[in-house]
């Protein structure tokens, strides 16, 4: 009798991934076609010659939505369009035509006549408004594109930009607020930030990537700049042989899909620095994922590829040398906010001021710059926490610079949560934004440490609260003491109100447990934004009362009992 067999069809071919090295550069979605068609970089000019001439109205739909976005323009939403709008509307529906403009500061480095100019831009052009972002950025809304020549061209008289704020691209850099002036600093980055923002920042090479790039780098052992959720990350570390230089890190990033970066294991020299960050970010251009833009993240490629693939593509294909073994750097022993007074290696001081949830004004600004001169400095620093720093104050001089600042809404000595509260733009501005959150965060956090008073001897010097007002997390809610997600949700009445999902526990380098982990939420866990100051208050209290001894918060909060965490 004859066996007959079924024959062996072979396997579908998967679908590309957009990946140009493998599937070449054919773009494979509607975003990918908007690049293809005209490099981002090439709006300036419509900008400059036509836009602004003509106004809103004149505006291509690819520039509006896509262009704009590579010299740090985005429109804001419409004022008075509920949460519930955000994912039925149109962005054309929830549009403004209005602009956030974002001012790019690679590194946090500013002077005083610098701040001056971003204040004075915010007063003339922008209703006196200004956000400090946790990515060292100023952040203006209310812009009319008419002005946006203008306001080019005041900030680059001052050596200021916002080329690639937004968009595809390598957006701002990262860098340690106290890099050349802290005491303890293992090596300055600064030459590193400088080299990379001057060869690759504007350059058409690396102005098309799979979906936004962002970069990390310190030179302080507290690891001051999240380096965990960037895309490429160097955090100071010292070779036994070849001394101080950087500990190289890639693939972190939050969002709705969360992952923390993994380290390469691979030592670099201040040298080798800039050529690195060149590799890892062609290893991104060239093998990331296009196809799909909530794949089109480096942490996707170095989930499948492997840190040994990723490192050996690195050395092989890009730099042509292999990079020496680095053992891991000390866990840090103190928070990297800068918040307060530190004395600087000169003998000077510099003083971390905080602003409620970032929020500012363009008088404020100009107001610290002014006083900023006014006892004898003219740098300052923004900071991933959403603060400012003023460098280079006399020590007679740092009380009353500290009581003046508080003067102005800026405190060097924030309570419990004020200190450690970000908040993201929230639907005041933001088209993607559900809840609001500057002001929720501001009058809760006032509320939370009036009622905690009397605890202060058993809480830790700060918690970390976190406020998004979407799933996207611009505000690191993962990564929080207590993160709150923006969404809606129904009340006990059977209403849908504006509230919150709830992220506890979660925690970077230099915070008390020395170990990145991400949040744990408990299912079913929603708090309405009216009772945000009530649930905190319950779960600190419940904290305080129960807690090992010297046990953080976000070590509880990973084994409490979900009883005590509602």
């Amino acid at each position: 009798m004859t066996q007959t067999t079924t024959p062996v069809r072979p396997k579908r071919a998967a679908k590309p991934n957009g990946q140009w090295k493998v599937d070449g550069t054919t773009p494979l979605n509607a975003n990918e076609e908007m690049k293809a068609a005209d490099n981002g970089l090439n709006v300036r000019q419509r900008i400059e010659e036509i836009y602004s001439v003509q106004g809103f109205d004149s505006i291509d739909p690819d520039d509006l939505h896509g262009r704009f976005r590579w010299w740090g323009l985005y429109t804001q939403r419409a004022q008075g369009i509920p949460g519930g709008k955000t994912a039925t509307l149109s962005p054309e529906e929830l549009e403004d035509r209005y602009f956030m403009l974002r001012v790019r500061i690679d590194g946090g480095a500013l002077t005083t006549e610098q701040l001056r100019v971003i204040g004075q831009i915010s007063k003339d052009f922008a209703r006196d408004t200004a956000d400090l972002t946790d990515r060292q950025n100023v952040q203006l809304h209310w812009v009319d594109v008419v002005d946006v020549p203008e306001i080019w061209r005041r900030l680059e008289n001052v050596g200021l930009h916002t080329t690639e704020a937004c968009g595809d691209v390598p957006r701002v850099i990262l860098g340690s607020p106290v890099a050349g002036i802290a005491k303890d600093e293992i090596i300055d980055p600064t030459p590193v930030i400088a080299e990379i923002s001057r060869r690759y920042i504007g350059n058409p090479e690396f102005s098309n990537l799979p979906r936004k790039y962002k970069t990390a780098i310190t030179g302080h052992p507290s690891q001051d700049v999240v380096h965990e959720i960037n895309d490429f990350a160097l955090i100071a570390a010292i070779h036994p042989e070849l001394g101080p230089g950087y500990d190289l890190w890639v693939g972190g990033g939050l969002s709705a899909n969360p992952r923390l970066g993994e380290r390469l294991g691979a030592f670099v020299s201040q040298e080798q620095a800039a050529d690195v960050w060149e590799g890892v970010t062609s290893i991104f251009r060239d093998y990331g994922y296009r196809r799909l833009r909530n794949r089109a993240r480096l942490k996707f490629l170095l989930a499948d590829w492997g840190t040994e693939k990723f490192r050996q593509v690195l050395q092989d294909e890009y730099l042509g040398y292999a990079l020496p073994d680095c053992e891991l750097p000390a866990q840090p022993t103190s928070a990297g906010d800068h918040s307060g007074v530190h004395e600087q290696k000169d003998g000077r001081f510099y003083v971390g001021l905080t602003a409620p949830a970032g929020r500012v004004s363009g008088s404020t600004l100009v107001a610290l710059a002014d006083l900023v001169e006014a006892h004898g400095s003219t740098r300052m620093r923004t900071t991933p926490h959403q603060k400012i720093l003023a460098l280079d104050i006399a020590e007679d001089q740092v009380k009353e610079f500290v009581g003046a600042a508080r003067a102005l809404g800026l405190e060097a000595y924030p309570g419990l949560l004020k200190r450690s509260a970000i908040a993201c733009t929230g639907i005041e501005f933001c088209k993607l934004a559900i809840v609001d959150t500057k002001d929720t965060m501001i009058d809760a956090v006032a509320k939370i440490e009036e009622r905690l008073a009397d605890h202060q001897g058993k809480l830790p010097r700060a918690l970390a609260l976190h406020v998004n007002g979407c799933p996207n997390s611009c505000a690191r809610i993962q990564t929080a003491d207590l993160g709150f997600k923006g969404q809606l949700i129904t009340n006990e009445a059977g209403e849908q109100v504006p509230g919150f999902q709830v992220h506890l526990g979660g925690t970077l380098a230099g915070r008390e447990n020395g170990e990145a982990t991400m949040g744990r939420t408990v299912r079913g866990l929603k708090v309405a934004a009216d009772e945000l100051p009530d649930y905190v208050e319950r779960v600190v209290k419940n904290y305080s009362a129960s807690a090992d001894d010297g046990e953080s918060f976000a070590a509880w909060a990973h084994r409490a009992e979900e009883d005590e965490l509602k």
